[in-house]
């Protein structure tokens, strides 16, 4: 079992690298924010339903999920789909967070019920700029209802 208490931003992304940049971007924030990485579609559903490993963790949700659209076991676009359909977690804002350009994706993803969508840029600077950005204004400013 893992031991977590509430979260303000859930990040699931599969690749380190991606994974450890947007980290590191979130801890830069000026409010601290607390976050938890998932690996894969189906531990990112887990943490949100409070199943598997998560069972435990606290009933909060997170005020922010931030999640890659191409992932493996489950992709992004099934994950926001439960996300968004189901009455407890459905106003959780969902930024998709991906290297893909695709209209088709884009589409996809706000048809789904994504609350933004960000293609992560390739140059360092810039890419830690956005997520820092994005992290501050749904984790820090944005509102939810409780």
């Amino acid at each position: 079992m893992v031991e977590i208490r509430d979260v303000d931003i859930l990040l699931a992304e599969d690749a380190d690298t991606d994974a450890e940049m947007i980290m590191r971007a979130l801890r830069k924030l000026s409010t601290p924010s607390s976050f938890v990485r998932v690996r894969d579609g189906v531990e990112a559903l887990e943490f949100i339903f409070r199943q598997g490993s998560f069972v435990s963790r606290s009933p909060a949700q997170p005020k922010l999920v931030m999640l890659d659209l191409k992932m493996p076991r489950l992709g992004g676009l099934d994950v926001l789909r439960r996300i968004k359909t189901e009455d407890a977690t459905k106003t959780i804002p969902v930024v998709m967070l991906t290297s893909s350009a695709e209209e088709r994706d884009i589409v996809a993803s706000y048809q789904c019920g994504a609350n933004s969508y960000l293609v992560k840029p390739v140059n360092f600077t810039s890419f830690t700029e956005m997520v820092s950005q994005a992290g501050w204004y749904w984790s820090a400013i944005n509102r939810v209802p409780s």
